[in-house]
């Protein structure tokens, strides 16, 4: 009995100190990154996704089964890649750059202590912790300002086809009796990069080809976009035909809510939509 304990003490001390290590090496990175999902709405979600990917890995589980640990050094010039990257980021103050290095590390570890077959089955798991790191601010910008401008101009033009009085100018909606401002909150970044993990989510979850999978994530897009365009028209819909009072933050306490009341449906009818073809 002492000597399993022993065995056993053995075969999880090397795990252990390299959780350790990994702790030690990354806490700064994490303890800012969790801050990041608790300040900012447009990264809520970041809480969720390690379960999510903790939850592939387990359903996995009968493929691990099947392969021997069979370590490779590949994982060495992985590790080492993603460590590069961290000090990089380091010295630059660029966050992405440091949190993105821990995906590289954590799959290098996988190959060096598993080997290369335990790393094909977890690339996709470990892809995903992607989505739990916040955009470059620049990046963000450069998406949100024109999808702004183009889900304004959109708007404008479905509130039109009912045959309501409305120009646009720039990111802001004139009606007859207000004016509403579609200001960054509601560009519509925040409804698609949440629903781009959660259809990455599905993806990974459905059992049909990459270019099935692929199709599903990426109708993500077209879905938060459209939706968007749908709120900011509706909003506009209840200023015009009711006091205008009645619309002040709507647009920020539901716009989430909104979406993925709608989206998952959306996103559900597509997953059957694909698995007929």
């Amino acid at each position: 009995m002492k000597i399993q304990y022993i065995h056993t003490i053995k075969a999880w001390l090397p795990i252990a100190i390299l959780i350790i290590c990994f702790a030690a090496l990354y806490q700064h990175v994490i303890i800012k990154m969790v801050q990041d999902w608790l300040g900012d709405d447009n990264y809520g979600h970041g809480f969720m996704i390690p379960f999510i990917t903790a939850y592939f890995i387990w359903q996995r589980k009968d493929d691990f089964s099947k392969l021997q640990v069979n370590p490779a050094n590949t994982g060495i010039v992985i590790l080492f890649s993603g460590l590069l990257i961290l000090f990089v980021g380091t010295i630059g103050a660029e966050l992405f750059m440091m949190r993105f290095s821990m995906l590289i590390v954590i799959y290098g570890l996988i190959i060096f202590l598993k080997g290369v077959e335990f790393g094909k089955i977890t690339l996709a798991p470990v892809a995903y912790l992607i989505f739990m790191i916040p955009l470059p601010a620049i990046i963000w910008n450069k998406i949100a300002f024109p999808l702004k401008l183009f889900a304004t101009k959109m708007a404008v033009n479905t509130i039109k086809l009912v045959q309501i009085p409305a120009y646009r100018e720039g990111n802001i909606i004139h009606l007859s009796n207000t004016t509403l401002q579609v200001v960054d909150a509601c560009s519509g970044m925040r409804s698609l990069v949440s629903l781009l993990a959660l259809s990455a989510a599905f993806a990974l979850a459905a059992g049909y080809s990459k270019i099935k999978k692929l199709a599903l994530f990426l109708s993500a897009v077209p879905i938060a976009i459209l939706l968007n365009i749908a709120r900011l028209a509706f909003t506009a819909l209840l200023t015009q035909y009711f006091n205008p009072q009645i619309t002040q933050g709507f647009l920020h306490e539901l716009s989430g809510i909104f979406v993925f009341v709608f989206a998952i449906p959306c996103l559900y009818f597509l997953h059957k939509l694909i698995c007929k073809f």
